[in-house]
């Protein structure tokens, strides 16, 4: 068993070779950082597109239009039988006034709704209907067109069915991305790793000659690939937390049509750092103090 002088030693000296050899180290560590840079982004992005595919399919809300010249008890007997409608989760009434104030507010830059059709409101009575799975949503639009006084019904069923489908399209497209970064980082560090080695072949060869043992010789080397490995990660997760986040207060600070339609906002950042961060972390450990430690087993003759 190691002893604790020993262990500093070695520490101290894993941390001194660092300094010592700091182009070779500044140098595996960009190319780590920009690794770790690429697959923190590939997985936000892929999160992302997830959440938002999710939400679009969830939006499984339907309209149903009542006929003109009802009374009040006419309209709330239609909503009471598309309540009792099997699959249907929530039901609100919307009336003409209601429609004609929002695409009011909607238009009031060019033009004002409300008093062209003081006299004419053209919209109809309506209820907004949310089914329970979207996949229902053909039965129960068959069953709420036949309640009395039900004109038409307007659902956004095939938009939600495709949305759905290309869900699980989405999800392997963006994680097999992140795979494939992921891969090709562990190529190029591992690479980048046994040039930092190779360099200092000489170094190790001495070690051996004056009798220092396998395990003296790899320790310092596997403090050196943990140190510059987590160092690596601090920074990545620096750099991707901080851009992620600024990305999002200007998402959220600049809404358009299109990102209204998406969701409205980006997954938050309180929601995805610790992934981030850990997947870093267990990276940076993982990646370069077990690769570097190992990749040193050729001039050790092991």
């Amino acid at each position: 068993m190691m002893r604790f002088s020993s262990f500093t030693y070695l520490v101290g000296q894993g941390l001194h070779n660092m300094r010592a050899n700091r182009l070779m180290t500044f140098a595996s560590m960009g190319v780590q950082t920009v690794c770790m840079i690429l697959v923190g982004a590939a997985l936000l992005f892929g999160m992302n597109i997830d959440a938002m595919v999710e939400y679009i399919g969830e939006q499984n809300e339907s309209y149903v239009y009542l006929v003109d010249g009802l009374t009040d008890e006419q309209i709330t007997a239609a909503g009471d039988a598309i309540k009792a409608v099997p699959g249907v989760v929530s039901v609100t009434y919307i009336s003409p006034t209601d429609v004609l104030t929002e695409f009011d507010e909607m238009l009031s830059s060019y033009t004002n709704l409300t008093d062209t059709f003081a006299e004419d409101n053209p919209f109809h009575s309506m209820y907004k209907v949310v089914v329970d799975d979207v996949a229902n949503i053909d039965p129960i639009i068959e069953q709420l067109r036949v309640i009395e006084n039900v004109e038409s019904v307007s659902a956004t069923r095939e938009l939600s069915k495709l949305f759905v489908s290309i869900q699980k399209v989405v999800n392997y497209v963006s994680y097999g991305l992140v795979a494939v970064l992921a891969l090709v980082s562990i190529v190029v560090i591992n690479n980048t790793i046994r040039l930092t080695v190779f360099a200092r072949r000489k170094e190790i060869g001495i070690m051996k000659l004056v009798g220092a043992t396998n395990g003296f010789i790899r320790f310092p080397f596997f403090v050196e690939g943990v140190t510059s490995g987590l160092i690596s990660a601090a920074i990545s997760s620096g750099v991707v937390c901080g851009a992620y986040y600024a990305l999002y207060r200007w998402y959220l600070e600049n809404p358009t049509n299109l990102s209204n339609l998406l969701g409205g906002t980006l997954v938050p950042l309180e929601d995805v750092w610790y992934y981030i961060v850990i997947g870093f972390v267990a990276f940076g450990f993982v990646m370069c103090g077990i690769g570097t430690a190992t990749s040193i087993r050729k001039h050790l003759n092991v």
